[in-house]
C-alpha cells in the first residue's frame, strides 16, 4: 500500500512514505522547528518516493499521548493531507507503536514504553510479550518518582522503551539497568499498524480523528 505517515509525539519530527516497494523516511533535526518544517518535511519525502497525495492510499499518524503542542502539529498535518485528498486517517496509538517496535529489539518479558508527561511525570503503558504478541496490562500517568513502585511487581525480563533515553536515566537511577533508547522509533513504525488498519476496513476519517492527550493543557504562568 501507498501511506504518509507522520510522528511528532515528542523528541524529534519524522515523516515516511511507503510507495508498495520501499519506504522513504526523514526527520527533523531542530524540534523547536516542528510548526514551520512539517509541511516541507511531507512534501520532500512524497517527492522522493514519486508521489503525489491523491495516489495515496491513505494517512497514518501517531496519535499520542506526548507533548499537546507537537500532538496539535502533527494532527493538523495529516488532517489537512488526508481530508484534501479524501483519503482514510489512521490514528495510531503512540504507546502501541513504541512497544512494536522495541519488540524487533529486545526479547524481553515485559516492554515499557514511557513518554515525558508534564515536568517530573511520564506516560507509560506496560505490555507482556509471548511468543512475539503484545498484550497492554496497564496505561497511565504518574511522577517520575512512582514508576519503579509501579514496575517492581513485575516478574521476568524488563524493557524500559524512552525518548530521550538519558533523561529518565538521570531521574530515576534504578531504572538505568533497564532502559533501552528508542531512537528506532519513528514515522516509518507507524507503516505496519497503518496498512493492516487498511486493509481490514478500520481506518476513520480525518473529521472523526481526534489526539490522545490524556491531560488537560494548562497554559504557562506568567511571572509577575
Amino acid at each position: 500500500m501507498k501511506i504518509l505517515a507522520i510522528e511528532c509525539t515528542h523528541g524529534f519530527a519524522s515523516a515516511a512514505v511507503s510507495n508498495g516497494e520501499r519506504v522513504v523516511e526523514r526527520r527533523l533535526a531542530e524540534w523547536q522547528k516542528t510548526a514551520e518544517s512539517l509541511v516541507p518535511l511531507v512534501m520532500q519525502v512524497m517527492d522522493e518516493a514519486g508521489l503525489t497525495v491523491a495516489e495515496l492510499d491513505g494517512v497514518a499518524v501517531s496519535s499520542g499521548p506526548g507533548s499537546f503542542t507537537a500532538l496539535r502539529i502533527g494532527l493538523s498535518v495529516a488532517k489537512g493531507s488526508a481530508f484534501g485528498a479524501g483519503l482514510p486517517l489512521v490514528p495510531v496509538p503512540t504507546l502501541l507503536a513504541m512497544a512494536d517496535a522495541a519488540a524487533k529489539h529486545t526479547a524481553a518479558t515485559h516492554i515499557v514504553p514511557v513518554i515525558p508527561s508534564r515536568a517530573g511525570e511520564y506516560f507509560y503503558s506496560i505490555f507482556s510479550q509471548e511468543d512475539g504478541v503484545l498484550s497492554e496490562i496497564d496505561s497511565s500517568r504518574c511522577l517520575v518518582s512512582e514508576l519503579p513502585g509501579r514496575l517492581a511487581a513485575l516478574t521476568g525480563s524488563l524493557a524500559i522503551v524512552s525518548r530521550p533515553f538519558d533523561l529518565l536515566a538521570e531521574e530515576a537511577p534504578s531504572l538505568a539497568p533497564y532502559l533501552l533508547d528508542a531512537s528506532f522509533f519513528s514515522a516509518a513504525t507507524l507503516l505496519s499498524h497503518a496498512c493492516k488498519s487498511l486493509a481490514e476496513g478500520a481506518a476513520g476519517t480525518a473529521a472523526g480523528t481526534l489526539p490522545d492527550y490524556r491531560q488537560a493543557f494548562v497554559p504557562a504562568q506568567r511571572q509577575g
